[in-house]
């Protein structure tokens, strides 16, 4: 029981972590619908082997603009300027990073316990909803990624810190916040996966602080499928939402979060003594 638990929290989390529905609010729900209590996938390891798969799915999608914005960083650093707007862009980057790390150190303990309850859950997922609706609205979709910024990048980094809320969803919130500057959807989503990528490796690095005394033997395999499965369905999930957003809007993942907040308000209320 404990290998299938763990192949489709994988896929969850794969799937949930870069389609802007909320990995976090789907892998609380997703135990607690199904009345899944193994202690191994509500464990620190598994939280980590989770982190590692969507990790190498961003990595292995965005391989060539990872390895592009790196040499054009370091050619930036070596000439002692930022003359390179690739070069700019992998330093925007880094520095919009920051507000996010900031409150991941700060909040994680919150957001691991007095934020994950179901009330924070309906709120966020409509919340963020409706945000995502407007900004689809009044956006003039125009700008490409040449375009950025510093100060949109922070904006969208400032956004991003916002997501360690559960329900928010990271990848949610970034495009909204870039479409809210003029940003076509196509480059929101690829700006909003980049500077995801040194998140997703610092919050797996963080945990891992931690996570010294090994693995157990029994507890290898589930972990390792976690991971693949995690992977797989991350890199899918980053492929599907790319081309979906180069002609369709974000209005179908609105109407997903709307529905999903109010079937979690109704089993939150049926389960109140």
């Amino acid at each position: 029981m404990v290998v299938l638990e763990a192949v489709v929290l994988g896929m969850v989390q794969g799937l949930t972590e870069f389609l802007p529905i909320s990995s976090s609010a789907h892998l609380i729900l997703v135990p607690w619908a199904l009345r899944w209590h193994n202690p191994l996938v509500n464990s620190l390891s598994f939280d980590v082997a989770l982190h590692l798969g969507t990790l190498v799915a961003v990595v292995a999608y965005f391989r060539a603009d990872l390895l592009g914005l790196a040499r054009a960083f370091w050619r930036s650093l070596m000439q002692g300027r930022m003359g390179d707007p690739e070069g700019r862009l992998a330093g925007y980057i880094l520095l919009a990073t920051l507000p996010a790390g900031v409150a991941g150190v700060f909040l994680e303990r919150a957001a691991e316990t007095v934020l994950r309850s179901p009330w924070v859950l309906v709120a966020t997922l409509s919340g963020v909803g409706l945000l995502m609706a407007w900004a689809e609205r009044v956006s003039p979709r125009q700008r490409d990624l040449k375009a950025m910024t510093l100060g949109h990048s922070l904006w969208v980094g400032a956004a991003q810190a916002l997501a360690l809320v559960p329900g928010v969803s990271r990848s949610g919130i970034t495009i909204t916040a870039a479409l809210l500057q003029g940003y076509t959807r196509e480059a929101a989503a690829r700006f909003s996966f980049l500077l995801g990528t040194p998140v997703i490796a610092g919050a797996a690095a963080f945990k891992m602080r931690h996570w010294i005394r090994g693995i157990p033997p029994e507890d290898a395999l589930p972990l390792v499928l976690g991971v693949v499965a995690s992977a797989v369905t991350g890199y899918l999930a980053i492929a599907f939402l790319m081309n979906f957003l180069r002609r369709h809007s974000l209005y179908p993942f609105v109407v997903y979060r709307l529905a999903l907040a109010a079937a979690v308000a109704v089993m939150a209320w049926r389960s109140v003594p």
